[in-house]
């Protein structure tokens, strides 16, 4: 599949091809939406914790004997039911909270996100990511000046993907709070939706044809060999009895 390259003052300059493996996926809601959840779990870090009837302090010894007082029967002031006592089925810091996600099912929200940007026009290739001047305030007008927004304004929101090597482009993007940069390997999908736009360097569509390469791809039918046909088992029946008269 082919798109257009730009340059950044927005000028088509000419065309690349790029992998349909990964530029060409249905839009998967649910499965993005999955993916999104356990990486939000798999962050998450219990903090709430209630003390049980054994973390509580105290309570080691009988408040009174076990029959003769007329009070009902207890063993410890620090039981559930007791004021001041432990928690029953309280938060605990030990629980865990992460989920597991195949690395399929990660990369396959990845694609579909991107799929869905390049279709509505939010993703762009461009012959260079590298700026004249290696400087934020450079980098901050360039954008501006690539997506046409005033500088006044707060609307910049861009993911940027650069070719493997490039280091200063991190450094620069770094320092502007709707702006990020990230390489092809550490592409996240949070990322791809919290950004608006997302701004792909030509040199690193190399590395997005080899990932789709290594994109699953439709199973081959199988060609079923046709069933033979059963043999009909003949069941003979057997021979009527004869009806005998008996003599008077």
């Amino acid at each position: 599949m082919k798109t257009s390259v730009y340059n950044w003052k927005g000028e088509q300059v000419s065309e690349t091809n790029i992998p349909e493996a990964i530029f060409m996926r249905p839009w998967n809601p649910d499965l993005v939406h999955e993916v999104i959840l356990a990486q939000a779990a798999n962050r998450r870090k219990p903090v709430a914790h209630a003390k049980g009837r054994g973390e509580v302090s105290g309570g080691g010894k009988k408040p009174w004997r076990q029959k003769g007082t007329g009070r009902a029967r207890h063993g410890s002031i620090r039981s559930p039911i007791w004021k001041g006592g432990g928690v029953t089925h309280g938060p605990i810091s030990e629980k865990n909270f992460s989920k597991k996600v195949n690395k399929k099912a990660k990369s396959a929200a990845i694609y579909s996100a991107l799929s869905k940007k390049l279709a509505v026009g939010e993703l762009k290739v461009l012959n260079t990511l590298k700026i004249e001047e290696e400087k934020t305030k450079a980098l901050n007008s360039a954008l501006h000046g690539f997506f046409n927004i005033a500088k006044s304004t707060k609307k910049l929101s861009v993911l940027l993907i650069p070719q493997k090597g490039e280091r200063a482009i991190f450094k620069t993007a770094s320092n502007i709070p709707t702006v990020k940069a990230s390489a092809v390997n550490s592409i996240n999908i949070e990322d791809v939706l919290r950004y608006k736009n997302v701004l792909i360097d030509e040199a690193a569509i190399s590395e997005f044809t080899k990932k789709g390469e290594r994109a699953p791809v439709k199973a081959e039918t199988v060609e079923e060999k046709p069933k033979a046909e059963a043999k009909k088992t003949s069941v003979k029946k057997a021979p009527a009895k004869k009806s005998v008269k008996k003599e008077k």
